[in-house]
């Protein structure tokens, strides 16, 4: 498998360059050169696997070229050993064919965790093999940089920089990453939004000379690597609720698209999904997409799903290319006009081509919050914030009954016990590793919004 740019203009490369460089050369986001495809028995003939066997064939296409199949099988049985439930992702039955995919059963009880503890042991695999070291910078809003320090931590091969926008996480979010002590992480607390903090990262891959002298790579989604692993829950639930011999159908809260994104492509893999639903809180910019084809970057308004406060989501990048049948100049023209602009369109057939698969709906704070209430009241389930924002889309955009609505719930309640004890009356309490979470002190650096400022206090970090 080779890898190519969304926007068309960087040399095609191998598995394991896209792994350790992140985001290509000339600013698009890689995929692979084709689409490996299983066919319906295939897909069936894999029903009874474990999720780490299950991990192994979905993937090793996408990996061939660098990895062995034995290679492989070791990094993902190193990967999921630390989560709390060896089926990984357990499949919740609300009522009749509505299920939660529990995503949140990893060590920092985030989705996040399943893709990131993937990727700490293959970083760790391949620079030993390469006797290389790199330096990882990536953006969070929130649960993707704890997770990452979680799997990256004490790994001697490389040096982290996680930078959050100050001020707009939450407690535990931000404590689950300022109060981990290790020599080769640190944080940025970046006084702007989730955006903000995006685009200094990657303002920084876009500086050649700074990129090259630090070996930069990438930790969010931008990096495939997180997509390719993120690919596998969405085989993994279809196929407990009576896939693939039945369509299915996700509903997924999203901000920045990866974890749609990820489910698109089990789709084009071969896996019969009907329906994607994305579910937005007040930060609607993939909603009006959906609804009218046209992007318009408005301020990002600070809420109680504070994960999916963004407005320029990165990986739909990744969408466009497909939809513009991998046109990569078009999507580079298109990406910079939205840069300049603040408005991203499509023309009608594009967006009719968007909507055969994928629609949305967007909820407010207090809508957010009788959802929680609704599903405590009624079936004693406590959702997190952006869970509620993806059953309530799922609730609202389903086409038909009779075929599974499996709903995406992305973390734990107790990283948000403010806002999930003000909507049900019932305070989540986090799991014994984190129990103490609250006591432990803290380390915060905070910076203003000046790349330069950045790239100051990641040379000072490396040299000492």
């Amino acid at each position: 498998m080779r890898y190519i740019s969304t926007r068309g203009t960087a040399p095609t490369v191998s598995f394991d360059e896209v792994l350790l460089v992140g985001l290509a050369r000339d600013g698009g986001l890689y995929v692979p050169e084709s689409w490996p495809e299983f066919s319906e028995a295939e897909i069936a003939t894999w029903k009874e696997f474990s999720y780490t066997k299950l991990a192994l064939e979905v993937m090793f296409p996408f990996v061939s070229d660098a990895l062995s199949r034995n290679e492989l099988k070791g990094i993902i049985d190193d990967a999921y050993g630390q989560f709390e439930t060896d089926k990984i992702v357990p499949i919740v039955n609300i009522e009749n064919e509505e299920w939660l995919m529990e995503l949140f059963h990893g060590p920092t009880l985030a989705f996040k965790d399943i893709a990131m503890q993937f990727l700490g042991s293959l970083f760790d695999h391949v620079l030993a093999k390469r006797s290389q070291t790199i330096c990882i910078v990536g953006a969070t809003s929130g649960d993707t940089g704890s997770a990452a320090i979680a799997a990256l931590r004490n790994r001697k091969n490389i040096n982290a920089f996680i930078l959050y926008p100050h001020g707009r996480i939450s407690d535990v979010q931000r404590r689950q990453m300022t109060t981990v002590i290790a020599d080769n992480i640190s944080t940025i607390a970046l006084e702007g939004t989730f955006d903000d903090c995006q685009d200094a990262v990657k303002s920084l891959f876009n500086d050649l000379e700074f990129r090259d002298k630090h070996k930069l790579s990438a930790v969010n989604s931008i990096n495939w690597a997180r997509i390719m692993a993120q690919v596998v829950y969405y085989f993994w639930a279809a196929l407990k609720v009576g896939g693939p011999r039945q369509r299915v159908n996700f509903a997924v809260p999203t901000g920045n698209f990866g974890n749609v994104f990820a489910g698109y492509v089990a789709k084009r893999m071969g896996l019969p999904v009907k329906q994607f639903i994305v579910g937005s809180n007040s930060n609607d910019i993939l909603t009006r997409f959906f609804e009218t084809g046209r992007m318009e970057i408005m301020d990002v308004q600070p809420t109680i799903s504070p994960s999916m406060d963004i407005q320029i989501s990165s990986n739909f990048e990744r969408l466009l290319f497909e939809v513009y049948n991998r046109d990569g100049p078009r999507v580079a023209d298109t990406l910079h006009n939205f840069r300049k602009t603040g408005i991203l369109a499509v023309p009608m057939n594009i967006l009719e081509k968007v909507r055969e698969l994928f629609n949305g709906a967007c909820f407010d704070d207090d809508e957010t919050r009788s959802i929680i209430n609704k599903t405590f009241i009624e079936k004693g389930i406590l959702l997190d914030p952006h869970t509620s924002v993806g059953l309530a889309a799922a609730r609202e955009c389903r086409l038909g009954i009779s075929e599974p609505m499996l709903v995406l719930a992305t973390a734990h309640p107790a990283k948000f016990p403010e806002a999930v004890m003000r909507a049900s009356g019932s305070r989540p309490t986090l799991p014994k590793h984190l129990e103490d979470l609250m006591l432990r002190e803290e380390h915060i650096n905070i910076l203003v919004n000046d790349v330069e400022l950045i790239k100051d206090f990641i040379e000072k970090r490396t040299l000492e």
